[in-house]
């Protein structure tokens, strides 16, 4: 495994170290994102095979499943390792019909905060992302409540998702953000004014990397994306590895600031995945992609 780290929370008196890659537990619901996994003790077994395998940081949420997710790790791993960083979100919820709605008032942040601590068996949550989907004119509002419950002591680190430029710089004014988690990847590297979920992903990542913030990329994998598959399936295949590990090692090379978090529910696509940040890239190859 690659012995890169990152630093989350660089500058502050608790800082966390992040291995590269981490996992993303997303995919681990049932289908849509919904509900429990068709094979649940499968789901647990990978978990536990991510930290045999060196793994450290996981990217979860509340809304998976919803409670899903959350409920799988600590099932999983705890007590947890003492290394071990669990990065959820607020910010959004779902609904009955399986819909994602906002969910970013001052009330419904603090109840986000307290299930996840309560799903997660945690008494303070090691790094939380703050997220909306558009810009709003509470978004300074959201950000104090965040602040409040950093200073309770139920949030250690706070991070972004889904921000755009605005919010970032908003953010960087008033409080120290130890990482921002967007949509990203080789073929999703600029704004895509049809996805507000997408927006602004490579510009808020050269931001990151001027303030030398760690970048989140999600639904990185060019391989669940629909275009641009021609490059990265030649260069995979000359270097007899699959276009997943590709995406990987590609996202390392393109920024020292990107802590990649595929997510896979295949213990042997995990194994896989975290190879993948043992894959060097030439000068010509990066070129030829591009």
């Amino acid at each position: 495994m690659s012995n890169k780290v990152f630093v989350i929370g660089a500058g502050t008196a608790t800082p966390l170290t992040a291995r590269t890659p981490g996992y993303g537990t997303m995919r681990l619901t049932g289908e849509d994102i919904w509900g429990e996994p068709r094979d649940r003790n499968n789901a647990i077994a990978l978990l536990r095979r991510a930290v045999q395998l060196g793994v450290n940081f996981f990217d979860t949420a509340d809304y998976y499943g919803p409670g899903v997710t959350n409920k799988l790790l600590a099932d999983a791993l705890y007590p947890y390792p003492a290394d071990l960083i669990i990065a959820t979100k607020v910010g959004a919820k779902r609904g009955a019909d399986k819909s994602w709605q906002p969910y970013s008032k001052p009330e419904e942040l603090r109840m986000s905060v307290e299930n996840n601590l309560k799903e997660l068996k945690m008494e303070q949550l090691p790094l939380v992302h703050l997220g909306k989907a558009t810009n709003s004119p509470d978004y300074e509002e959201s950000l104090s409540i965040m602040l409040e419950m950093q200073q309770e002591g139920k949030i250690l680190h706070l991070g972004l998702t889904n921000a755009t430029i605005d919010q970032f710089n908003a953010a960087i004014k008033m409080s120290k953000i130890a990482s921002v988690e967007n949509m990203y990847s080789y073929t999703q590297r600029v704004t895509d004014p049809n996805n507000p979920y997408g927006m602004q992903g490579g510009e808020v990542l050269s931001l990151c990397e001027e303030h030398q913030i760690p970048f989140i990329p999600y639904f990185s994998l060019q391989t669940s994306l629909p275009t641009g598959q021609d490059k990265i399936k030649q260069v995979a295949d000359a270097k007899g590895i699959t276009t997943a590990q590709l995406n990987i090692a590609w996202l390392l090379h393109h920024s020292p600031w990107i802590l990649p978090i595929p997510g896979t529910t295949s213990i042997q696509h995990l194994e896989e995945n975290i190879k993948a940040a043992e894959i060097s890239l030439s000068k010509e190859e990066l070129e030829f992609l591009g």
